[in-house]
This record gives structure tokens, sequence and C-alpha cells, in this order.
């Protein structure tokens, strides 16, 4: 709907400049336009103006044209456009004042929108550098590979269907779903997409967040070399948060650990260590770059993944604590011949009580050659 929105408000504006040109030109006549600017112009520059407000439109055009297919410099031909538009404003200010007003507010809308896929090529950028990193040599996973796993974890990849395969060593996902950011608070409408390398744990999350209508937050969660980043802005420019240090890494090592469900393959990576707790639950520990987490992975009778718990800091309010952290899995699917949870949500287990914070829903994912170009679609 935003991007709708934009598109129109460009077009408009861009269609409006066409008064100045068919005025010009003497094709047509526009009450209360009377095509007289404030200064003499020359002869042969008052017969180049009308040419000038066609300019103008036929750029916001191509600006608009840009932005729905995505070019990152869809916003530069709309600078050009607002330049020029408001010296005409100014040169035919008595007929044109107005037209100031619908500046200013397409400015401050462009602004917005550039400062969005500004926020989302940072991450694209930081993607490149991830999936850069060197990928193990492929191999196909055997049954004997998982006879020093726990029972559980044996009838999980099992279950998943991962033997037989080669172990995924990138993947891509895209989501939807909804997020509440304080307890009691309104839900909110999201899509995500996340980009996984797996042979060295890592992963970029961007987000966006429909606040209300015109309003949105962009969100970027980062994990490399066992460091963590989350990165939250009000349309891509204003920094809410920028969250750094050993609480953000063991939180990210977290979600990184959990997240193995959508490449089940993961869990023979060297880099994590299991230890059986009961008939249908397991301890991983993920240990890399001299910082360890654990979560306790819970699955039912089919082998499917039910539940990951975990120990997890919280920062609410400035403050951080370590709380309860359970993502309970809901809806399981088969996608390129591996069972995964497609739909699920995350849950903090306070003492004031239950705090549901996410719910997700996975929409497409894809691995290793099948990668999309980094391009965020969001």
């Amino acid at each position: 709907m935003q991007k709708l929105l934009l598109s129109a408000l460009l077009v408009i504006h861009g269609l409006i400049h066409l008064i100045g040109f068919f005025t010009g030109l003497g094709i047509a006549k526009v009450k209360g336009y009377s095509g007289k600017s404030i200064i003499a112009l020359s002869y042969s520059a008052e017969k180049m103006m009308p040419f000038a407000w066609l300019l103008v439109c036929v750029l916001f055009l191509f600006s608009t044209i840009g932005y729905l297919l995505g070019k990152h410099t869809w916003y530069m031909p709309a600078v050009v456009a607002l330049v020029l538009s408001q010296l005409l404003v100014i040169l035919y200010w008595p007929d044109a004042k107005a037209g100031t007003i619908a500046n200013v507010i397409v400015v401050v809308v462009v602004i917005f929108a550039a400062s969005s896929v500004a926020f989302f090529r940072l991450a694209d950028n930081e993607t490149v550098s991830i999936l850069h990193q060197p990928v193990k040599p492929h191999i196909v996973v055997t049954q004997d590979m998982l006879t020093h796993l726990p029972e559980p974890v044996q009838r999980w990849l099992n279950a998943s269907g991962v033997v037989g395969k080669e172990m995924v060593h990138k993947a891509y996902l895209t989501q939807t779903g909804e997020m509440c950011i304080k307890p009691g608070g309104k839900w909110m409408p999201v899509k995500a997409e996340q980009f996984f390398n797996i042979d060295n744990p890592s992963f970029i999350w961007t987000v966006k967040v429909q606040m209300m209508p015109g309003i949105t937050m962009t969100g970027r969660d980062k994990l490399q070399h066992a460091q963590g980043n989350m990165l939250i802005k009000l349309h891509g420019l204003f920094s809410v948060v920028d969250a750094k240090g050993e609480y953000i890494d063991q939180g990210t090592m977290l979600r990184y650990l959990g997240e193995i469900c959508w490449f089940p393959s993961a869990a023979l990576q060297p880099y994590i260590s299991w230890k059986q707790v009961d008939a249908n639950s397991a301890e991983a520990t993920l240990s890399y770059n001299g910082k360890s987490v654990s979560a306790v992975f819970t699955f039912d009778a089919q082998g499917r993944l039910v539940t990951t718990t975990a120990k997890r800091y919280m920062t609410l309010n400035g403050k951080s604590t370590l709380e309860d952290w359970v993502i309970p899995c809901t809806e399981w699917q088969i996608v390129h011949g591996i069972t995964i949870p497609v739909t699920g949500s995350a849950t903090w287990k306070l003492k004031s009580g239950d705090y549901e914070y996410y719910r997700w829903r996975i929409t497409g994912i894809m691995y290793d050659n099948d990668l999309p170009a980094v391009n965020s679609t969001l």
C-alpha cells in the first residue's frame, strides 16, 4: 500500500506540471493560471519554459518507474525534478506558489523512502560480506553421520529427510508475521527476509514493520563472528535501537541455533554439540569464536521439532535480564524434500506472565545454488 501511495503521489505531482506545458504552448487555458513569470524572460527562454515544465513531469514519471521496478537510484530523478519544480514555482510564483506545499510534501516522502532504500542497501552489503565467506566442500549426509547423536536428534534428522541429501551451506528465506514490541502492546504486520551462512554461523535478517498507515520501522539483526547487532530505524532514517555487546551476542547466537530448524543438516556442523535430556529432548550447544550458548530442542513422536527453549537475555526499558525464551512451532511442510516448521511464534516467560512478541510464517526458502541475488525486496 505504501508503495502504491508514493507512486501515485509522484505521478499526480508530475502530471500537474503539464499545466505549465500546455498553457505555455497555448494548447489549453487553465482558470487562474496566467503563465506570466515574475521576471522578464528573453524570447528564446520564454519559448523553452513549457518544455521545462514537461521535463519535470517526465523526471517524476521516470522516478516512479524506477521505484516500482526496485531500482536503488529511483529517487535521483525525483530530486532533480523537485529542484527544477521549485525553481519554476518561484519563477511563476503568483500562479504556481501552491506548488511549494506540494513540493515540500513530496520532499518529505522521498526522503523517508530513499532512507529506507539506503537502510536495506547497507544490509545488502553486509549480506554479501557474509555470503562471501568460504564454503566447505559439499558432503552428502549419510546414516553413519548420525550415529553419535542423541536418539531424539537422530529421529528428527531422519524424519526431516536430510539423509541422502547434501548438507546445506547457505540459505535464504522470506517471512510474514506480526510483532508486538512491548507487553500488552498492539500487533503490527511485518515482512522479513534472511540470509544464512551455515559453515560460518552467521545471518542477516531484515524486517519492515508497518506501525500504522504511512509509518514504518525498518530493522536489521546480524550475527557474524559470534558478534550480534540489532539496528532499528524509523523509516530507515531515525535510529531507535543500535544494540551490541555481550547480551546481544548471546541473543543472536541463540537465535541462529534455534533457526537451524530451517536447514536441519546444520545439526551436524562441528560447532554444535548435543546432549540428550530425555526421550524427546536434547540440548544443543553452539560454540564459536570463543563463545557458547545452549538451547533445548524438543521433538514429537513423528520426529518434528515442536519447541526450542533457552535462557536468553531480554532487554526491556533499558534493563537486561536473563529470562526463559520459548519458540513453539505449530505447522510443518516439506520444502525441497526437507520437512521444516513453517509457522510458529516467540515468547518470553516472565514472572509477570507470558509475553508473546513475534508470530512468524515462512513464505519461501532456498538453499545454496538456488539463492537469489542479494537485493532486498522489502
